[in-house]
C-alpha cells in the first residue's frame, strides 16, 4: 500500500529556539519512501541525523529571530505488513530473547513497569502467552480508560494514566507498554501517521516482540492497524516525540493527514483480527 503523508506546523517564535523534529518517516525492510520534502518558511538551514534504538530520523532547526515559522513535510510511503496465526505465536522467555529486544523489558521514563507489577499480575496473570497478554492489556485499556483530550501533558506517565483512567493515544500506549513489560513481554512505543484517524493527527500505538517479529496493537482502536506509517520507535515518547523544543515558541496550528493512494484498501482492526485469530506486524 502507498500512503501520502503530510503535516504542517505553524509557530510563533518569541525568542531564538532550537527544534528537534521527528516528522520524517523511516525506511525499514517493508517501508519505503518514494518522494519526500521538508520546507520551512522562512527558509532555515537544517541538520538531519539518526539516533536511538529505532534509528529514528531527526531534523534539527535553529532559529535566531522572532515571528512566524511554518514547517511542512510530505512524503509518499509504501508500507507492508504480515499476518500470523495467533496459535503459531509461542511463548518466548527473557532467556531466549535476541539482545535487541531486551531493552524493551526495562522500565523507562514514561513506562514505570517496576511500579505496576502487582497490578499487572492481578489483572492479567491468568493470560498465558505473550500475544494473549498484549491483546488482553490492549482490550482492558480500551474498556477502562477514557479517551479524553487535554487531561494529560508531556509529564504524564503510565502510572498517572492508570490512576486517572483517562488520556490520549500517547497515554494509552505508555500504559500498555508498562503493563506488558511488567509481565515480561518486550514492548515498544511507535509514533506514526495514521490513515482514517479521526480527527487527523499524529498517532501513537505499541508493539510487542514475539517469536522474532514486532506485532502492533492500538488500545484506542481509533484507526486501522494496516493504515499506520512508521515515523519513530523507542522505549517511550522520550525516544520518539514528534517535536522537542528548546525555547519558548507558541504552536498556532497543526494539520496532519495520511491518505491511502490504493483504492482497494481494506481496514484491519482489532475485531477483524480476533475474528480470524490473527496478529499483524508492520514490516
Amino acid at each position: 500500500m502507498t500512503f501520502r503523508v503530510r503535516c504542517e506546523l505553524d509557530y510563533i517564535l518569541n525568542n531564538p529556539s532550537t527544534f528537534l523534529f521527528a516528522l520524517k518517516c523511516v525506511e525499514t525492510g517493508g517501508q519505503k519512501i518514494h518522494n519526500e520534502s521538508m520546507v520551512t518558511t522562512p527558509g532555515l538551514n537544517s541538520e538531519d541525523f539518526t539516533i536511538g534504538v529505532g534509528m529514528n530520523r531527526f531534523t534539527r532547526l535553529k532559529t535566531t529571530g522572532t515571528g512566524p515559522l511554518k514547517v511542512k513535510y510530505e512524503a509518499d510511503v509504501q508500507t507492508s505488513f504480515e499476518l500470523a496465526s495467533v496459535s503459531s505465536l509461542n511463548a518466548e522467555g527473557p532467556d531466549h530473547l535476541i539482545p535487541e529486544a531486551i531493552p524493551f523489558l526495562f522500565p523507562s521514563r514514561y513506562c514505570q513497569s517496576d511500579r505496576l507489577r502487582q497490578q499487572a499480575q492481578d489483572l492479567f496473570g491468568h493470560l498465558q502467552t505473550p500475544h494473549a497478554l498484549a491483546a488482553g492489556i490492549s482490550d482492558w485499556i480500551y474498556e477502562h480508560v477514557g479517551y479524553v483530550s487535554g487531561v494529560s501533558n508531556e509529564q504524564s506517565s503510565a502510572v498517572d494514566t492508570l490512576e486517572q483512567r483517562q488520556g490520549v493515544c500517547r497515554d494509552f500506549a505508555h500504559l500498555a507498554i508498562a503493563f506488558c513489560r511488567a509481565m515480561n513481554v518486550p514492548a515498544r512505543y511507535l509514533t506514526c501517521y495514521s490513515h482514517q484517524l479521526n480527527p487527523p493527527d499524529f498517532h501513537a500505538v505499541f508493539e510487542v516482540y514475539i517469536n522474532g517479529m514486532w506485532y502492533v496493537f492500538d488500545a484506542t482502536r481509533l484507526a486501522p492497524l494496516n493504515g499506520l506509517v512508521r515515523i519513530a520507535t523507542g522505549r517511550d515518547a522520550a525516544d520518539a516525540a514528534v517535536c522537542t523544543i528548546f525555547g519558548n515558541p507558541s504552536l498556532q496550528s497543526s494539520v496532519v493527514s495520511c491518505d491511502c493512494q490504493d483504492r482497494d484498501f481494506l481496514p484491519i482492526t482489532r475485531d477483524s483480527l480476533a475474528a480470524c485469530d490473527q496478529a499483524i506486524a508492520l514490516l
